[in-house]
């Protein structure tokens, strides 16, 4: 098991589980100190007691051995499992050594002590360094905080107010260091990967070129040397994009802690003082306290921050009432009193602030908070999967492959961002858009195109392989061998709606061929999941844990690379038919309610009682062919009038197709009314107006309408709402969250899957 990841957004709570993670990290990062201390001895040892090099290569070779790598996360890349293994590899080389009795190592100061001196130094003992400033303001602040606390509310208000003033700026210096140091500590558990292996290869090919008779176990030993060179490469770059993207994530929660806070199953949660009361007096105990607003249960952790450790049992208590304590009733300040159901008496607890404890009390009231943690700060896109989106990526694509397939760093350069949204404006517009035979002027340079293509892509209001799908492509990069990997990647891409599907094609055929030019371009396959692993697969919520798992972004897009003509051109094995999508929807009604999350993947347009009959039938008796190419046909002939020879299933699939913006700031808005049959990409905004742009559509996402539940729902969430088949609900309009609906039932507003409901 790996070590968890310790997020920024814990740093202010400073919880004690927070505490316990970072002494995990801490015990791994002395325990590498240990060795890497033991490892270099040992070198030493090897380049000047020859008479004892046997002796001493084998001691070295059982510390190799020994050692094993603990990543971040919960599961390993096939680089970091090869670098993992890599110090079992070494040992085992350096036993063969021994064999051959050689007599010379040379440079072995050079390769391999003073880099891992210079780790041990520069990274190890910075973090050490980072570790007591820590320490040391964890105390100041403690001691500065419970001094203020014990501050009499009979003081001065000039005082009093110096006094919080002074707090304030504590604690926010206290919480920059623990930010400061919970970065450096997972920066250095990402260094040792690569600064500490390499040196170790290093030292190897050195003792390879003295060792005469060691030539033909040289020779084995180059395939494992380049994969390991590889891995380790291939480490270092994601390295390299994972530091910039905690950094920033550092900086922002560094600028606006409030708005980056952790979405946390309990209501409230801090520290608050507990009077106790004694036999000669009463005493204020620090307490870890969280409360659940459903269950109505306070729980109380009696824990030291400046020791680390607990002070006793834990107690939980099932709330009754919660009363603002008087500022004359009590001589300390920001106090409450909490009555207990399952407890006699009254419990008094003190907030670390005034704000501390009006959120305190809000949350026991049965208030609504007055902040909201899941604030939607998505912006809306302004790019669609429309005929201008393809065409755009069409001449981009085209333009590369003619003019600038070979050029060195093709996608990792990036153009002048000035020339870009020039470039990009020029393409969005509808005048010239629409000329098909436009080509992108020779003016323009590569790295321009590039990062235009790219930007687009960003530009849509969502990944182009979908939020939804997103941790499903993660866990599939995450199995064991790669055969599986290929095959859930492949079932995945063909859920994804059709326009998503076809621009992925038609991106992954051009991203192979400006790989198989590799030599010229030095663009890999590795190299483009890095660059576009972050574009076409970003994450809805950006955390220290998300961007650990970027490299695992990158290897799916690795994935759909090389196996591109497969998975694109075939259908997935033992494929889900429409019909058994239905019989399991009418069976999951018929029983046990399905979660919100279990939704169906494709969305169905509603269509009248005869034709829904006449649909169903369709489809039930339609094979999986059939269904394939319907859905290909109407996409493609999207524009025209229905063939004759289409399944009546296509009238449930069509697709939604949205305007597109006369320009860069202005939003796409839906032209045809028609539900989706995909979840397709739509900006969140608020009920959008419908336009009748064909005489046998009628709108069915006009606001405020009534609609019948054609499925059971069991709500995940307090926002959303549970229902039984055959529900009607009120005043039902598009929802912020896309694929979602907003609607009232029995007096309460929530949100509704929008592929649950048919409008009336």
């Amino acid at each position: 098991m790996g070590l968890p990841a310790l997020e920024f957004s814990e740093c202010c709570l400073d919880s004690p589980q927070f505490r316990e993670r970072l002494r995990f990290h801490e015990a791994e990062l002395e325990r590498t100190n240990k060795f890497i201390k033991e490892l270099i001895k040992d070198g030493k040892s090897l380049v000047a007691a020859l008479k004892n090099l046997s002796a001493a290569k084998r001691k070295f070779a059982d510390s190799l051995n020994e050692f094993k790598f603990r990543c971040i996360g919960d599961a390993e890349t096939d680089d970091e499992i090869c670098i993992a293994k890599s110090l079992q590899e070494f040992a085992t080389v350096l036993r063969n050594l021994e064999d051959e009795r050689m007599r010379m190592i040379e440079n072995a100061s050079e390769v391999l002590i003073t880099p891992l001196e210079r780790f041990r130094k520069e990274q190890i003992g910075a973090a050490k360094d980072a570790k007591k400033k820590y320490d040391k303001e964890t105390e100041k602040y403690c001691g500065v905080l419970e001094k203020h606390l014990n501050l009499s509310s009979k003081k001065k208000e000039s005082q009093l107010q110096e006094a919080d003033s002074q707090v304030d700026l504590v604690r926010q210096h206290f919480y920059e260091v623990s930010l400061e140091y919970v970065f450096k500590v997972q920066e250095v558990q990402e260094r040792k990967m690569f600064e500490f292996v390499e040196p170790l290869l290093a030292f190897l090919q050195g003792l390879f070129t003295f060792y005469h008779h060691g030539y033909e176990l040289a020779k084995d030993f180059s395939d494992f040397k380049t994969e390991l060179t590889i891995s380790i490469q291939n480490t270092r770059n994601r390295f390299e994009g994972t530091r910039s993207e905690v950094e920033a994530l550092m900086k922002k929660m560094k600028e606006n802690p409030h708005e980056h806070k952790n979405i946390s199953p309990y209501t409230m949660e801090g520290y608050l003082y507990v009077q106790e009361k004694r036999h000669f007096g009463t005493s204020w105990v620090k307490h870890y306290c969280t409360y659940q607003r459903e269950s109505k249960r306070i729980t109380m952790v009696p824990f030291d921050q400046k020791s680390g450790g607990k002070g006793g049992e834990d107690e939980a208590v099932t709330l009754k009432s919660c009363t603002r304590r008087k500022t004359d009733t009590i001589e300390k300040r920001f106090c409450f009193d909490v009555e207990a159901v399952d407890r006699p008496g009254v419990i008094t607890m003190q907030a670390l602030s005034e704000e501390d404890r009006r959120l305190w009390m809000e949350a026991m009231d049965g208030r609504e908070p007055v902040y909201n943690s899941n604030k939607d700060n998505q912006s809306e896109g302004t790019a669609q999967l429309d005929s201008i989106g393809f065409s755009i990526i069409k001449k981009c694509i085209h333009a590369v492959e003619t003019r600038g397939i070979n050029e060195q760093g093709l996608y990792r350069i990036v153009g002048v961002n000035s020339r870009v949204q020039k470039l990009l404006s020029i393409l969005m517009d509808p005048k010239t858009a629409t000329e098909t035979d436009t080509e992108i002027c020779a003016e323009w340079e590569i790295k321009t195109i590039t990062s235009a293509l790219k930007t687009y892509l960003r530009m849509l209001p969502g990944p182009l392989m979908m939020y939804q799908f997103q941790r499903s492509f993660i866990k599939a990069a995450k199995l064991e061998n790669q055969e599986s990997r290929v095959s859930e990647i492949h079932s995945l891409v063909h859920r994804l709606p059709e326009k998503n599907r076809q621009m992925l094609h038609l991106l992954m055929n051009h991203l192979a061929k400006v790989a198989d030019n590799h030599k010229q371009n030095l663009m890999t396959v590795a190299n483009l999941g890095v660059v576009f692993g972050p574009t076409l697969l970003r994450p809805q919520e950006e955390t220290v844990a998300a961007i650990m798992d970027i490299k695992f972004q990158n290897i799916v897009i690795e994935i759909l690379i090389e196996n591109h003509e497969k998975i694109f051109n075939t259908v997935p094995e033992a494929p889900a038919s429409n019909s058994q999508l239905l019989l399991s929807r009418k069976k999951s009604t018929e029983s046990k309610p399905p979660s919100c999350s279990e939704r169906p993947l494709t969305l169905f347009h509603t269509a009248q009682p005869n034709e829904k009959q006449e649909n169903r039938n369709s489809i039930i008796n339609s094979s999986l062919e059939s269904v394939v190419s319907s859905n290909a046909n109407s996409f493609l002939n999207s524009n025209s009038a229905p063939q004759p020879s289409l399944n009546s299933s296509d009238l449930e699939l069509e697709v939604i197709k949205p305007n597109r913006p006369n320009s860069l700031p202005q939003n796409p808005s839906p032209t045809s009314p028609l539900s989706p049959s995909w979840p397709m990409f739509s900006a969140p905004s608020s009920p959008m107006p419908t336009s009748s742009t064909s005489s046998d559509s009628s709108p069915i996402s006009s606001p405020l309408r009534k609609a019948r539940a054609l499925y059971a729902c069991k709500a995940e969430h307090d926002s959303e709402l549970s229902f039984t088949a055959g529900t009607v609900f009120d005043n039902v309009h598009p929802s912020q969250e896309p694929g979602w609906l907003e609607g009232t039932l029995n007096g309460k507003t929530g949100l509704i899957p929008e592929n649950y409901v048919e409008f009336l």
